[in-house]
């Protein structure tokens, strides 16, 4: 299971934390992802992490957020900063290659 938290509302140019709890596989070698969907829009692949801590971003994030993990804690992080409206949506983890979708948070940036 894949159980996304800190999501919430934020002024643009603020800072969120997210956090992605996981149970039910062996975390620590797996690749995890933290994805997105606006409203009226696919959903999209905004970061991704591997077993051996390599990152990447799309885009449209690189220099504001940062992905991470602690695999003591089985638990993957977003940390968000500089936000802008258009990243407004529901943010979701995911364990890369599966298609399984935890509960995702909403993230709401106002302008």
């Amino acid at each position: 299971q894949l159980q996304a938290s800190g999501g919430g509302l934020v002024q643009a140019g603020g800072s969120l934390r997210l956090s992605c709890k996981v149970t039910g596989f062996n975390f620590a070698i797996n690749t995890m992802e933290w994805w997105r969907q606006a409203p009226g829009k696919q959903r999209e692949l905004v970061a991704r992490i591997t077993s051996s801590g390599v990152t990447d971003y799309t885009d449209s994030v690189k220099g504001r957020f940062t992905v991470s993990r602690d695999n003591a804690r089985r638990s993957v992080y977003l940390q968000m900063n500089g936000l802008k409206p258009e990243d407004t949506a529901v943010y979701y983890c995911r364990r890369a290659g599966f298609d399984s979708w935890g509960q995702g948070t909403q993230v709401t940036v106002s302008s």
